[in-house]
């Protein structure tokens, strides 16, 4: 049974309605400027609505967009550092020869020493044990790496591989009791020994006489001898020189170059009669 409230207009006359309602405003907002204001308040009652309906697809974007910039600074920054401990080693070695050509121009024309290859590894892991001051890094018999290569950062010596495993190796730092490096004094070229104390920061000079011209500030560098580690490359600074004639030798300590406690990166080298080693991609990024 049909009520009041069940009857009106069909369908039809509703849809013939509003085209006719939709087309006499669009004749008066083509016409008439008085509509110009409703549309703002339309816009901007619609404006929430857009947004919210962006709202994942920017999410998304705004994500990938991190992700992809995060790695690109992380490559970048990885890139970076290789070339900052390549230019550091450079710079050691400028600075020596730099200072060997004020002191003898006659040899101008000597021969260049050759360049040495190099590749930058990654600290894995500190030995626990506190009588012994040793690393582990992420490089090995796969890259190379051989007993006795020596080791360095962007500052100077930090020791010598002493054993060689598969893709890691282990490193002796110079502060171990047990390490000894063949130095000289870069001002007056005296050649000594420094050998390390147990504690990162400090190095023991034995068995230097008293009429030794050696003062606190002096570079120390590689002597070279002992076929380990190449010549020019910083290891220390004198901090102390004891002379105590009760004693037969004057005590003297010195800090070392390298930042032992803040390893990080590090850089392997092999010198020009060191073994064969395959040239990989790390050591490819850091020809020049």
């Amino acid at each position: 049974m049909d009520t009041i409230f069940t009857r009106g207009p069909s369908l039809l006359s509703r849809l013939i309605l509003a085209c006719l309602l939709s087309v006499l405003l669009i004749i008066l907002d083509a016409r008439l400027d008085s509509f110009s204001r409703v549309r703002v308040y339309l816009n901007s009652l619609v404006s929430p609505l857009q947004y919210m309906a962006n709202l994942p697809g920017e999410m998304l974007n705004q994500a990938s967009s991190a992700l992809t910039t995060q790695r690109q600074l992380l490559d970048r920054n990885a890139q970076l550092t290789r070339q900052n401990i390549l230019m550091s080693e450079r710079l050691q070695r400028f600075d020596l020869l730099r200072r060997e050509n004020d002191k003898l121009r006659t040899l101008l024309g000597s021969p260049v020493r050759p360049d040495v290859r190099k590749m930058v590894a990654e600290l894995m892991a500190v030995d626990n044990n506190p009588y012994s001051h040793q690393i582990m890094i992420n490089k090995g018999t796969l890259q190379g790496v051989y007993e006795g290569q020596p080791v360095l950062d962007d500052r100077g010596i930090v020791g010598q591989v002493m054993q060689v495993g598969t893709t890691t190796s282990r490193v002796l730092l110079i502060a171990d009791v047990t390490h000894g490096v063949p130095v000289r004094i870069m001002r007056n070229d005296v050649r000594l020994v420094a050998s390390g104390s147990g504690t990162l920061n400090r190095l023991v000079i034995n068995h230097v006489p008293h009429s030794t011209d050696i003062e606190t500030g002096d570079i120390l560098v590689t002597s070279g001898l002992g076929e380990v580690f190449p010549e020019g490359y910083p290891v220390g600074r004198i901090t102390a020189v004891l002379r105590d004639e009760s004693r037969p030798f004057a005590q003297v300590q010195a800090e070392p170059a390298a930042q032992l406690d803040r390893l990080k990166y590090l850089l392997l080298l092999w010198p020009a009669d060191a073994p064969q080693q395959p040239v990989s991609e790390e050591e490819e990024d850091l020809e020049p």
